[in-house]
């Protein structure tokens, strides 16, 4: 055993959690687990007082400090999780907690720290900007930081979990699978784990759009992120921590990236198994597994009869996000085929192409002729598995339909579901752009301001569905005097944006 493992194993074994935290459960999920052909364990942390395992880290850092740092106050950076752990810690402890949170937070979790006594305080939009902002404010007033992961007495709080897990299961466990966010939670438990049983593979998921750890690795040094994605927003950080950066290096076997469609899938799994919501950053470690157990088997050697266990890390949804979570999980377990079909427009065809789509159940269906003796299709069809997309755009073509499969595509899973119609002649000098930018009242307007007012808006699709991000889809005219401004406005940095111009949806439906 190294001495960095030693060090951590001491630490995790002395570290004070459970005057506040609880031995959450080991339990297994009967159900994906048949379909993964594994036994599946989650171990709860959702189920902890403040629906994370944040408090855990938390509390051993501020059980710590003197008498006199706790009457003079704490504080911290949160996107929610962290920032509801330190509000009860302080009541628990009896001191003053001030919280600085981005203004994308969820308002349920911005409810669950006030409930719990501190002072909010929401500024910017990802953690790092309220990470900077509770720096000024800890020098101006005094206060000692809680930082939400890159502190040793917080990751040692965190490793507390894989001493639960090694001792709730005794027998072999394949691998462990962690979310990361700034990396405190994979980096307490791949300390512990590495130090007593090193044959056990400690693999991190990371959101696609949020990968910090995993670019940092690969480079060798800590990178920073220019945005990251909002939607897993409990793991929604630029930069990893300097220490768990170093540990993830010593100690993490792999890091596996989902995409949105499959944390989704993972939220319905989780709920199918035990009738619990998490949110998207307490599905990441179940989307993990499920991605190694299906990138074995495409490998030709399929994982089988393993123990995996995944951290269920947090349980802070917004309830209007189910909507969201609904739609895209059956997109995410490549349950649905979206496809994009012409068909001849003369009596009977539509009919025949109905014919070929059989008993087949079909969710989703848009029909619209266009000019030269063509008509467009948007079907959406439930399929049983992630190939039968393709085959069944092959099925088509062979009788003599035109069809592409979208189903990965985002304009058609995002807006064009949603847009009806088309035009009878295309918009001269259109470019058609996604853009996705913070949720928070007045911020399609801010969007629009932002716009010069002669360049010309010829499509404008808005969606809010409860979630962290609203998600517009817009054709602009922007006059060729202009072209060097609107690069400006995209460079800007306020929104992401993806261009769709030559997306062949979009020709063949806007």
């Amino acid at each position: 055993m190294d001495q960095t493992a030693f060090d951590y194993l001491k630490r995790i074994l002395t570290a004070r959690v459970y005057d506040v935290a609880v031995e959450t459960e080991l339990a297994p999920a009967p159900a994906l687990s048949e379909r993964l052909g594994n036994t599946l364990h989650l171990k709860r942390e959702d189920t902890q007082s403040v629906f994370s395992f944040k408090l855990r880290g938390a509390y051993n850092k501020m059980s710590g400090l003197t008498r006199a740092q706790l009457d003079q106050g704490v504080i911290c950076a949160s996107a929610g999780n962290h920032a509801q752990g330190v509000a009860l810690c302080a009541a628990k402890l009896g001191c003053r907690a001030v919280v600085v949170m981005p203004t994308t937070t969820p308002p349920v979790k911005v409810d669950g720290v006030r409930g719990r006594g501190a002072e909010v305080v929401l500024h910017g939009d990802s953690f790092s900007d309220a990470y900077a902002h509770a720096l000024e404010l800890e020098r101006a007033q005094g206060l000692t930081f809680v930082h939400p992961f890159d502190d040793p007495d917080v990751i040692a709080g965190q490793g507390t979990i894989a001493m639960e897990i090694l001792r709730q299961h005794s027998g072999p466990i394949h691998a462990i699978f962690c979310a990361i966010g700034g990396g405190g939670l994979i980096a307490g438990v791949a300390a512990y784990v590495k130090a007593l049983r090193p044959e056990i593979r400690v693999i991190g998921v990371q959101a696609a759009d949020s990968d910090a750890m995993k670019r940092s690795i690969e480079a060798g040094q800590r990178v920073t992120l220019p945005d990251v994605g909002l939607f897993s927003d409990g793991t929604a950080v630029k930069r990893v921590g300097e220490e768990t950066f170093r540990l993830a290096r010593m100690y993490v076997d792999e890091i596996i990236t989902v995409d949105t469609d499959q944390v989704c899938a993972a939220i319905k799994d989780v709920f199918q198994d035990t009738r619990a919501i998490v949110e998207p950053a307490g599905a990441l470690a179940v989307a993990g597994a499920k991605a190694y157990v299906e990138r074995a088997a495409q490998a030709g050697a399929p994982l089988r009869g393993e123990h995996l266990v995944a951290v269920t890390c947090g349980a802070n949804m917004n309830f209007d996000r189910l909507r969201f979570v609904a739609e895209r999980a059956e997109v995410g377990e490549r349950r649905e085929a979206l496809l994009a079909v012409s068909i001849p427009e003369q009596p009977g065809s539509l009919r025949r192409f109905c014919e070929l789509i059989g008993a087949r159940s079909v969710t989703e269906f848009v029909y619209r002729m266009r000019e030269g003796g063509r008509a467009h299709v948007l079907a959406g069809l439930q399929i049983a598995r992630g190939g039968e997309a393709a085959a069944l755009a092959r099925h088509f073509a062979e009788h003599g339909y035109e069809a592409r499969d979208l189903s990965q595509d985002e304009l058609a899973k995002l807006h064009l579901r949603h847009l009806a119609g088309g035009q009878s002649a295309p918009a001269r000098g259109e470019r058609l752009f996604r853009f996705e930018f913070p949720e928070r009242p007045g911020a399609l307007l801010r969007f629009l301001t932002r716009m010069a007012p002669d360049w010309n808006i010829s499509l404008f699709h808005y969606r809010n569905q409860g979630g962290d991000v609203g998600q517009v889809l817009a054709g602009l005219q922007v006059p060729p005097g202009d072209e060097a401004a609107f690069q400006a406005f995209l460079d800007s940095g306020d929104c992401r944006h993806w261009e769709e111009t030559d997306n062949p949806a979009h020709r063949l439906f806007l």
